[in-house]
């Protein structure tokens, strides 16, 4: 799984031979990928960034994420104490949410969606689809009925 790049114990560095082999519960998910992503619906997520600080949903309540709408721009913030199944959660989470709240006219589908709801669909997309990525993000949104 690893090579060893020196000799010498206390300068032991290794190299990943490959990223399948590298611990499911270690791996993080590449936020950079989402930055200035474009999205159904004519959305962007401007940026998603990691943040150590307490974060609260809207009645107040411990929360994993937060999302700042601005016009059609999502800027998300996700707890940075997340596992990967977690932020990938999140991030579906976050934005079918603020698409749907961010939208003149969102679809059928998600007009009488909660935050079980949200939560729900959430998990359904990270499982049925992997892990959370812009082809992934996209692809959820299409099967709520967000138009290009």
């Amino acid at each position: 799984m690893f090579q060893r790049l020196f000799s010498n114990p206390s300068l032991c560095h290794y190299r990943l031979e490959a990223l399948d082999d590298f611990p499911q519960d270690l791996r993080v998910l590449d936020l950079a990928a989402f930055q200035n992503l474009a999205l159904r619906g004519g959305f962007l997520i401007a940026e998603v960034r990691l943040t150590s600080q307490f974060l609260l949903d809207p009645l107040g309540r411990p929360a994993a994420a937060q999302t700042i709408i601005r016009g059609s721009r999502f800027h998300i913030f996700l707890r940075s104490d997340l596992n990967e199944a977690e932020l990938s959660i999140s991030l579906y989470h976050e934005v079918l949410e603020a698409a749907t709240v961010a939208g003149d006219q969102p679809p059928e589908s998600v007009l009488e969606f909660n935050e079980r709801d949200f939560e729900r669909a959430a998990r359904s997309a990270h499982t049925r689809l992997g892990a959370a990525s812009a082809e992934h993000l996209n692809q959820m949104l299409a099967e709520f009925g967000f138009q290009d």
